[in-house]
């Protein structure tokens, strides 16, 4: 029997074959995999599927309709002035542009004295009927992702126009983050009493321990229970980031090439590949945007001594980023949260920063991400609560090198 290697029981970025795990909702007490399957196999229903980022919304899709039936496109591929249904045509390689002719006579003149007969050609595109057909008579699904990232508009525009499509059993699937929830399929009339809702809820400790443990133990090493829980903590209830975590730590010690190590027990090692998983992160400009704060017309800002440090001195969008780094690693901080550890961050000797300055801090670095790209958007701050909207962020905030 031929040995499986880590980077084929470990997948962050694709299927992952060996340490899928098989979820249950709280709200329904089935799985995702069957709700999922009951939604598809409902004519004439659109499917919304909400959930935290990096949660296996897009593994699931991939799982129940089949990477091969799935057509995906993002909230980003939609953009002002482009065809939806052209999007969708290109994106499976349908043509459906045509060429209309017809014969017309035409009547002599002065330069042309005689009667003749011409072809006329003209150019067109087909209704969305050629695709629709195309996508039933494939079983096809088309699964539109981070539907959020599209104009507000632009989401209404296709909401109006899936609720045609799927009466005619076109099926899709929507995803969308919560707390930037798809309010246009969601709270749209039009599409009331013909929607799947699917709320996908956060992963908890002991499903994402299951992929360390089930993967370890493809590659015949054993785990223990608490090695195994300080990588589902840090994990941050992003199976993606557990499989990157597994995998580099078994890079790391060699795993594929020294057949002695049976038990993983190192924690330097795990500290290690934590550091080393951050490598790949795209988060160094947002984080330096993000410290940057907005422009302050050549003012100098206030900094604060930190405690437990060298006399190092930051300002409060420096430390407000710390703050958010602290333990314990957390998706949801209430604003009483984040006092309390800048307070921990910062000298005690010093004047403390109050509530209203954190809140109108948090408010200019929330303008700072509205306003940029969407690589930026990592956070929400909402109702005096910071909502991380992407784990990895958090994560690489963690472990980052200074």
């Amino acid at each position: 029997m031929v040995k499986l290697r880590s980077n084929e029981v470990f997948k962050p970025g694709t299927f992952p074959k060996y340490t899928y795990v098989y979820r249950k909702s709280s709200d329904f007490g089935f799985t995702y995999e069957l709700r999922l399957k009951q939604a598809l196999n409902t004519p004439g229903y659109l499917t919304s599927i909400i959930g935290p980022s990096k949660t296996g919304k897009t593994v699931l899709c991939e799982k129940v309709i089949g990477i091969d039936n799935a057509v995906s496109l993002t909230g980003s591929d939609l953009k002002h002035g482009l065809d939806f249904w052209e999007i969708i045509a290109k994106k499976v390689g349908l043509s459906i542009k045509g060429e209309y002719s017809e014969m017309i006579k035409v009547r002599g003149n002065d330069y042309t004295p005689e009667d003749r007969s011409v072809i006329n050609r003209e150019e067109y595109i087909s209704s969305k009927d050629k695709i629709i057909q195309y996508f039933k008579e494939n079983n096809l699904v088309l699964v539109l992702d981070d539907f959020h990232y599209a104009p507000e508009e632009l989401q209404l525009d296709i909401a109006y126009q899936l609720k045609d499509a799927i009466r005619r059993e076109f099926k899709a699937v929507v995803i969308a983050l919560p707390h930037r929830a798809d309010d246009a399929i969601r709270k749209n009339p039009d599409l009331s009493g013909r929607l799947n809702l699917i709320n996908i809820e956060p992963w908890k400790e002991s499903e994402l321990k299951e992929i360390a443990v089930i993967g370890f133990e493809k590659l015949g090493v054993q785990i223990n229970n608490g090695f195994a829980s300080k990588m589902a903590m840090e994990s941050l209830t992003s199976p993606q980031l557990m499989q990157s975590i597994c995998l580099n730590l078994s890079l790391i010690i060699n795993i594929d090439e020294d057949e002695n190590i049976k038990e993983l027990k190192d924690q330097e090692k795990l500290e290690e590949s934590y550091r080393f998983t951050t490598i790949n992160l795209p988060y160094k400009e947002v984080v330096k945007k993000l410290e940057a704060g907005p422009y302050t017309r050549g003012q100098k800002r206030k900094r604060y001594e930190l405690a437990n440090t060298n006399g190092e001195k930051v300002d409060i969008y420096s430390l407000l980023l710390k703050a958010i780094a602290q333990d314990p690693p957390i998706i949801s901080i209430s604003l009483e949260e984040i006092k309390q550890r800048v307070d921990q961050l910062t000298l005690i000797s010093q004047e403390r920063i109050d509530r209203k300055k954190i809140r109108d801090a948090l408010q200019k670095i929330h303008d700072i991400m509205l306003s940029s790209e969407s690589i930026y958007q990592v956070f929400e701050w909402k109702d005096n609560q910071i909502y991380i909207l992407d784990p990895l962020f958090l994560f690489y905030l963690r472990w980052r090198a200074n």
